[in-house]
């Protein structure tokens, strides 16, 4: 035995122990997590990508033939890709804008007002539906931060969603109490941006 292959077999034998202890310690998660219900994800921070992680889910569940609701706030002046997607090619999901676009354009807060709650009588009942398996509420955030909704409307009615139902609410802010009613929060931190680099947003990557 060469003293290379010798320390091949040591490193290779390293190896499979460490992943020996990583995948027990996995498998014994994996047997511990036995509730069977929906689970409320809040994907925030001041990265790109968490309306495309929401998407992302949308795809996943209907793969699976599973029925799902979309609710956009802020967004709806200018179509995006999924939008587009969505009502050529999945006319199963049930698909809402508010369609005001960003309050910085705006510069309305009575009309945005009214323009949120018309758009959560349209998120409310989907909460309420036991037939919908996921609902994405999409910048729902930005709502609670700017007060256009009522707080504790809002958290009562995730709280309060079917068992089954699982809920996905993206943006920035929203306050502290979001994230206790929340299963799974996660944080997209910006590192860089290639738009403050003076490159355009690129069709198919940033709408």
């Amino acid at each position: 035995m060469t003293p290379e292959t010798s320390d091949k077999e040591r490193k290779d034998a390293r190896h499979k122990a460490a992943m020996e202890k990583q995948k027990s310690s996995v498998d014994s998660t994996i047997a511990a997590a036995d509730t069977e219900r929906g689970v409320a994800l809040l994907l925030t921070g001041n990265g790109k990508g968490k309306s495309s992680s929401a998407f992302g889910m949308v795809m996943r569940a209907l793969g699976y033939g599973l029925k799902v609701g979309v609710v956009q706030f802020i967004k709806g002046t200018q179509l995006s890709g999924e939008e587009i997607y969505l009502r050529e090619h999945c006319p199963q999901v049930d698909f809402y804008q508010m369609g005001t676009g960003f309050t910085w354009n705006t510069q309305d807060r009575s009309g945005d007002i009214a323009a949120a709650e018309k758009t959560w009588e349209v998120a409310k009942p989907m909460l309420e539906d036991a037939s919908y398996d996921l609902v994405v509420l999409d910048e729902l955030t930005y709502m609670i931060a700017y007060s256009y909704l009522d707080e504790a409307e809002i958290l009562q009615a995730l709280r309060a969603r079917p068992a089954n139902q699982s809920v996905v609410v993206t943006g920035r802010g929203g306050g502290s109490a979001l994230p206790d009613v929340m299963d799974t929060v996660s944080e997209v931190k910006e590192i860089k941006h290639a738009y403050k680099a003076g490159i355009k947003a690129r069709k198919g990557v940033d709408f």
